[in-house]
Parts: C-alpha cells; structure tokens; sequence
C-alpha cells in the first residue's frame, strides 16, 4: 500500500533540525484530499466557523477538536500545541496554521499542517479517534553522530521507547525527558527527546502509533545526530540538544 511519506533532506531542513526551526514557518503540509469546495459556500462557512473554534478552544488546554456544519457539508478538524509550549505561543501558531492552510491547499475539502509548535487538520470525513497512518513524514538532522553510532542508537531508542509509554499513560498524552551515557570514544553525552499524540487517541493507540514512530526512526535516521518522525496523530524526535521551552 503507498504511503504517504515524504523524508526531506534539504538544507531547510538541515537548519530546522539543526537550530530547532522558526515557529512561524510550517514544517511541511499535505492536501490529502483532491475534492474542492467553492468558496462561498456551506462548506467554506463551516471551515471558517471551524478554524475559529479552534484557535479558542485549543490554546488552554494544548488541544482541541470541534465539527461544524450538517452532515452534507460538515467539516471535522482538530490542533494540537506541542506540551511545552506556552498559551500565547499556541494561540498564535493555531492562527497561523489556519491561514496558512487556506493558502497552501486553497479550497481542498482535507489538510494538515505541522508547525514546530502545532499542527492543525481538517476533513469533510470523521476521522476523530482513529491513527493516522497515512500523512507523515521525516526531518534529519544531516550531521553524523560522532564516535560508536550503533550504540548510539540504541540509546535513542531505548530513550524514545521510555517516552513512548509515560507519554501514553499521560493525561495530556505527552512526554519529554534526556538521557545521559558515556560513549567510549566521546564520553559523556546527553540525548533529549519528546513523544507526543493528539488528544482524540486513547492510551492504547497512543502508544501504538508512538511505537510505530520509534520503529521507523532506523529507517530515516541512522547514526544522525537528530531526527523527526512525525504524523497526523502522533510524532516523535530526538536530538543531542534541548528541544523544549524550558519553565
């Protein structure tokens, strides 16, 4: 089955992974669905009414979902703010995903945007409480890890899989955390991580699509001092820096 998934490699995405990235700049997006809406109608009524919903209820508590609209013109949508991030920072990166959305997949009836500190989707169809298996895509950090790589990444591994099970047993199904090792050629080290999944999971789909994500961190991001796999329900990353808002 094709997958939507999209491994960037750009020097964009070297300085993003590398300098932790501009808030205010999207990550990535994706139009996953080709049906059009006209504008106006119904359908663009709603995903106004959607996108304002969002940008109140979402900033609070990290996270929301809202449907507008009957079911012959219903949009569903959701957004989610990264743990860490602050109330007014949310605000703001929900406001921009919503314009930017509009601009980048103008009159398409699904989309997503992924920010560093949200993402913001939307759909004609339900897909509230279901993983997203579909939208993802990885980012890495191009720079080798210096000294023993295999073990190395056992220790991302062992790090994001820790995250994967407190972020699913958290209540805002989100985790951060580090973990120090001594390497034998470079001595010693610290790696940072975070795991995160959209509040419509439960903990049990959290933790499957976060384990499913720590799976593929192998196939992106190899003996690489960083790297991102993130998708519409869930992401994870790591790094050999802090990469949260400290309190």
């Amino acid at each position: 089955m094709f997958s939507y998934r999209i491994i960037l490699l750009s020097l964009l995405c070297l300085w993003l992974s590398t300098k932790g990235g501009n808030s205010t700049s999207p990550l990535f997006r994706y139009c996953f669905n080709h049906e059009n809406y006209t504008d106006p109608s119904p359908y663009a009524t709603n995903l106004n009414q959607l996108f304002n919903l969002l940008y109140t209820k979402v900033p609070p508590h990290g996270f929301g979902l809202a449907s507008t609209g009957q079911p012959q013109d219903q949009v569903n949508g959701l957004a989610l703010c990264r743990g860490d991030v602050n109330t007014t920072s949310c605000m703001s990166c929900v406001n921009e995903a919503s314009k930017k959305l509009l601009e980048r997949c103008p009159y398409k009836k699904g989309a997503i945007i992924w920010y560093d500190y949200c993402l913001l989707k939307y759909s004609n169809e339900n897909f509230f409480g279901e993983i997203d298996e579909k939208n993802k895509f990885y980012m890495v950090n191009v720079y080798d890890v210096e000294g023993d790589a295999a073990s190395f990444n056992g220790k991302v591994s062992e790090l994001l899989s820790n995250l994967s099970y407190k972020a699913s047993e958290s209540s805002v199904l989100y985790a951060s955390g580090e973990l120090k090792f001594d390497d034998e050629e470079e001595g010693s080290k610290t790696v940072y991580g975070l795991a995160q999944c959209t509040g419509d999971l439960v903990g049990s789909s959290c933790k499957k699509c976060l384990d499913d994500a720590v799976a593929e961190i192998p196939d992106c991001c190899d003996g690489k001092q960083g790297g991102r796999v993130v998708g519409g329900s869930c992401y994870v990353r790591y790094e050999l820096y802090p990469i949260v808002e400290s309190s």
